[in-house]
């Protein structure tokens, strides 16, 4: 029987917040013939796929060897507190442990030292590095994958995974585990969230058996997340085996409803992975070819139509294609101004711009426009199952001001709030 391994809030809160890794392993795994999970840990059907639209962010680790990686993306973690989980390692800034290769990779080492840092237990026996992007990047929903060949033996304890940026403390910010893996179980890897009421050995996730009984250390392995509001869906090299909405959380609440930051690091040792024995060989290296962001649309393009909510139609004033020209309520008529296309690329189109909002705003009541399609964040909208048309990057619903339907009331962002102002036919 494997256990859980417990977590706990660190005490050393470092580099913007970062909190503890880890994962509960709660069920049996999912094997490759299993491709989607309920909360009792039962298959069932894969949900259908959002489509991918265009890259948000990435970093596909170019530049000579010995490089450090792009400050502009990634920060570093400092430090041997244990992390909350007792671990061994201490996380340095030296390209000694993480650094590009010259052949487009990120490599993670973890090594063996004999000296030089000050753990919680005494002198490090171990260095390594985690990092991430919480002063350079943070997003609400999309598709976030890396290609990663993991280390591999006793002790060692790679991982993907993401931190909610607001929200408070850990666990109420939200944690969600994109890939995990412990040297022990070579052919398997987790996935899991973490939230107020499931949290450490209570997460709720599924683990991944390598379907053709390799190690995932002998090759490199793409490790996804769709992230959507009200769902997030696990996969490995595309293949699908989970799947969380909020009602696999038995009434605890649903935290993954704002920006969130990733972090790539491999710990070595803790109360999960147990610690390195006479079997650990040391480096170990995480080798990490891209890690990439993308939008999700919800369900790809379509013809041109109208979008529709409280028996009124989206509308573009006097159908006036200028940059800058107001997105507002009217009755549904037939004219070019209430037509709209989603092309597949995460953006909403009429007379040959791009559903805007104004000045890439994010607050409540920042209005809506049309403008020439640019691929910046501010054009990019998500519909989901509940009928909500969602800007990721401000997290905010497409919203009819004060639920008033007197024609040329202009439409606006505003807190998702599950309100009949907000509900979208398309």
């Amino acid at each position: 029987m494997r256990f859980p391994r417990t977590r706990f809030r660190s005490a050393a809160l470092l580099a913007a917040g970062a909190a503890l890794v880890g994962t509960a392993l709660l069920q049996a795994p999912a094997t490759a013939d299993i491709t989607a999970t309920d909360s009792a840990g039962a298959a069932t059907a894969p949900a259908a796929a959002a489509a991918v639209g265009p890259v948000i962010w990435e970093d596909n680790f170019d530049g000579p060897s010995g490089q450090a990686p792009d400050s502009s993306k990634w920060r570093y973690d400092i430090g041997g507190s244990g992390w909350g989980n007792d671990e061994r390692q201490y996380y340095t800034n030296s390209t000694r442990n993480a650094a590009k290769d010259g052949g487009g990779n990120l490599v993670i080492t973890a090594r063996q030292e004999s000296g030089g840092f000050n753990c919680h237990y005494g002198p490090c026996q171990y260095t390594s590095a985690r990092l991430l992007t919480a002063q350079t990047f943070t997003q609400a929903y999309g598709r976030f994958e890396a290609r990663i060949k993991i280390p591999g033996t006793q002790g060692v304890w790679p991982a993907f995974w993401m931190l909610g940026a607001e929200g408070g403390g850990w666990p109420n910010n939200g944690e969600i585990d994109v890939m995990e893996n412990i040297g022990k179980e070579p052919n398997t890897v987790h996935g899991t969230i973490h939230g107020p009421g499931y949290s450490g050995a209570g997460g709720i996730g599924a683990a991944y058996n390598s379907p053709n009984g390799q190690p995932f250390r002998n090759d490199f392995h793409t490790y996804t997340v769709d992230w959507e509001p009200g769902a997030i869906t696990w996969y490995v090299d595309g293949v699908q085996y989970q799947r969380r909405t909020p009602a696999d959380l038995n009434g605890n609440t649903w935290v993954y409803n704002h920006p969130f930051f990733m972090i790539l690091n491999v710990a070595v040792g803790g109360y999960w992975p147990g610690y390195p024995d006479g079997s650990t060989q040391m480096p170990q290296t995480m080798t990490v070819d891209y890690v990439r962001v993308n939008s999700l649309t919800g369900g790809g393009g379509g013809g041109a139509g109208q979008v529709k909510a409280l028996g009124k139609c989206m509308d573009v004033n006097a159908a006036n294609p200028a940059d800058g020209t107001p997105v507002q309520l009217w009755d549904c008529n037939s004219s070019g101004a209430q037509q709209w296309t989603r092309p597949g690329d995460g953006t909403i189109r009429a007379l040959g711009k791009c559903l805007d909002i104004a000045g890439g705003g994010t607050a409540d009541g920042t209005k809506l426009q049309i403008a020439t399609c640019s691929g910046n964040p501010a054009q990019q909208w998500t519909y989901t199952a509940a009928h909500d048309l969602v800007n990721p990057q401000a997290n905010k619903c497409l919203d009819i001001p004060s639920g008033t339907t007197t024609n040329g009331n202009r439409l606006q962002i505003w807190t998702c709030n599950g309100s009949t102002a907000q509900k979208w036919t398309l």
